[in-house]
């Protein structure tokens, strides 16, 4: 055991101030049509009704794709190859996390990048006692801006890359594009990425998962005016707005929205915004991929696929795809 390896856990802490926060808030509260950004559901209330809402019956990508995970990470593990530094893009509970740590051959470093201080603080106090000789470097900051690493102690063959969940679904075609450059650029010559992808499916079983009998997705989804009221002083209304999450076929993805129930004004920073009954915010889309409409993204951001794994019926249907620079 490395006894460096074992001591050594340096948080850099880039979160997001309230000023860019309030920018962000009235940049998309002034577009039309409105929209918050889905980044900053993630506070410490917002990412513990997050891991609520993935024990949800309804909510089935985390079980899939954890079960898909256990299945492929022997196949997945090999083609990485040994003493890789990874890097995750968000880190949730950690449980991804630890089948893939675990399934690799002497990883030297983990870089888990996450907007919630919190849930990133969480993570790494559930993952650096289980493994002693990975180097723990955490970054708090927002992923989808480009973020300078920190180097591990011990020199790496290469980077993994580790972008689970379909969380590249709420990203619009061209947002997805941008990331995946950046991913493809932090990468570098021989770096890889694993990443989770949700799969087109019928709609009952979408909107079943986004809208669970038990209201934990709305509760996460009204959270995030309450992180806004919190955090920059607005003065949303929870009790005059609900969650509603549809699928559209044509477009591949759920939308969520908040939608205002009465006629009702909001105000932040000296910033009032008007709500008509019916009027909805924006806040969230998670896309599903058929191969087609993923290549188109990979193509783009110059990448291409190495490895593929998919669930088998009558599971839901989900992948799993490692990627390198093209």
């Amino acid at each position: 055991m490395s006894t460096v390896h074992a001591a050594r856990q340096a948080l850099t802490d880039l979160t997001p101030s309230r000023e860019r926060v309030l920018s962000d808030a009235i940049a998309g509260l002034s577009a039309q049509p409105p929209r918050l950004p889905s980044k900053y559901f993630y506070d410490a209330a917002g990412s513990a009704l997050f891991e609520q809402i993935t024990r949800t019956p309804e909510y089935y990508p985390t079980r899939t794709e954890l079960a898909l995970l256990e299945q492929s990470l022997p196949r997945i593990a090999q083609k990485v190859g040994p003493r890789v530094h990874v890097v995750e893009l968000g880190s949730g509970s950690g449980r991804k996390t630890t089948l893939l740590l675990e399934a690799l051959d002497g990883p030297v470093a983990y870089t888990p990048i996450e907007i919630s201080r919190a849930a990133l603080l969480s993570s790494i106090d559930h993952l650096a006692p289980a493994h002693p000789d990975i180097e723990m470097l955490p970054v708090c900051a927002d992923f989808t801006q480009p973020v300078d690493l920190p180097e591990p102690e011990e020199e790496a063959a290469r980077r993994l890359l580790f972008f689970p969940g379909s969380t590249l679904g709420n990203f619009e075609h061209d947002e997805a594009v941008v990331l995946l450059r950046a991913m493809r650029q932090t990468m570098g010559e021989d770096g890889l990425a694993l990443i989770g992808v949700d799969l087109h499916k019928d709609t009952a079983t979408l909107e079943a998962a986004y809208n669970d009998a038990a209201g934990v997705t709305a509760a996460f989804t009204l959270n995030l005016l309450k992180r806004l009221n919190q955090q920059v002083g607005s003065d949303f209304d929870l009790q005059a707005f609900h969650h509603r999450a549809r699928y559209s076929v044509p477009r591949l993805r759920i939308e969520t929205q908040l939608v205002s129930d009465r006629d009702q004004e909001v105000t932040l920073d000296g910033h009032r915004f008007r709500f008509a009954a019916g009027d909805a915010i924006q806040v969230e889309y998670s896309h599903k991929y058929t191969d087609e409409s993923l290549q188109q993204l990979l193509d783009a951001a110059g990448l291409e696929v190495i490895g593929r794994w998919d669930t088998v019926a009558p599971q839901p249907a989900f992948g799993l795809r490692l990627l390198r620079r093209r």
